[in-house]
């Protein structure tokens, strides 16, 4: 018996002390999509400045599918060492209850800090007759199920539901498999209209390729103060989160969970950060959201606001 208590004591020191030389190796940043979208985009700059700071490179593994919900369920599985994370959004964290999973995104991860609060912009091809939402909704309503609205993924789809049951009108939902062959396809005009986040859409709208319809948020976009709001122009109510957010696997230990909250917001006090993101249409999040309880609150109140929504809507993969 003194033998075992005196190895797991052992045991129980040697996991403090690995804890506390946190980080010793690379550590692995899963972004769930491709690369070239406003979340490897995103990851990619956190990584390189939060880098010096933690004294370990952090790798950008990008796992794509299934609307992001097949590289977050990896990290669900991995290890609870803090050496695997993922950048975690509205459409990972909240819209993929669409989706069987076979994690619960209530308990099965830890939070680290939440990075940003991203505007959803609704963008329309650049010769559509309507130049604002008001605009919009009466050409909706002249051409009921015209409009080719692109569906390429869960923010979208519900964006889309939402807008049809506040103005009593239909369009046409075209699936997509991610965000960058729909916007080439809205570019070329092959169809109308889409809900995406600020980053994907930027480079497009100040090039005059596409045009900004309206920013589903509640206020305007520090980043964004020329953008009008759905309810400025208006439909009251047609709102759509974005954000940003560092996860963990549930489990991992606080002291790893302390370094990575750190260096995070270490980064996002940095100016070149914050320039960085307001070219990008980034908002970054408040200090008391930035806390690994900050962001907990964050994403349950998202989920208690997203969830029966999403069912009453009965929004299904495509």
């Amino acid at each position: 018996m003194k033998k075992l208590v005196a190895a797991l004591a052992l045991a129980a020191l040697a996991s403090v002390a690995q804890a506390q030389n946190y980080p010793s190796r690379q550590i692995s940043l899963i972004v769930p999509f491709p690369p070239g979208g406003s979340t490897d985009v995103t990851a990619r700059i956190m990584a390189e400045r939060m880098r010096p700071i933690l004294g370990q490179p952090i790798v950008i593994e990008n796992v794509g599918g299934a609307g992001g919900s097949i590289g977050v369920g990896r990290v669900a599985r991995a290890a609870a060492d803090g050496y695997t994370i993922d950048i975690g959004q509205w459409d990972t964290h909240v819209g993929s209850i669409i989706y069987s999973l076979n994690y619960d995104l209530r308990t099965d991860f830890a939070p680290v800090g939440l990075i940003s609060v991203n505007p959803q912009l609704m963008v329309a091809r650049k010769n559509l007759p309507a130049g604002n939402l008001s605009e919009l909704v009466a050409l909706m309503k002249s051409r009921p199920g015209d409009i080719k609205y692109i569906n390429q993924n869960a923010a979208a789809q519900v964006s889309g539901i939402l807008l049809q049951q506040l103005t009593g009108t239909q369009m046409t939902f075209i699936p997509y498999r991610g965000a960058g062959p729909a916007m080439t396809d809205l570019v070329s005009g092959v169809v109308d209209l889409m809900v995406v986040q600020a980053a994907a859409a930027l480079p497009q709208v100040r090039a005059g390729t596409i045009r900004a319809i309206a920013n589903l948020s509640p206020q305007r976009s520090a980043s964004l103060p020329d953008i009008a709001t759905s309810d400025e122009a208006g439909v009251k109510g047609l709102y759509m989160s974005g954000w940003f957010g560092l996860f963990a696997p549930k489990g991992t230990p606080q002291e790893a969970i302390g370094k990575l909250n750190a260096a995070m917001t270490e980064a996002l006090a940095d100016p070149t950060i914050k320039a960085r993101f307001a070219e990008l249409g980034l908002d970054v999040a408040s200090r008391e959201q930035q806390t690994p309880e900050g962001l907990a609150a964050f994403n349950k109140a998202e989920i208690d606001k997203w969830w029966p929504i999403i069912k009453s809507a009965g929004v299904k993969p495509e």
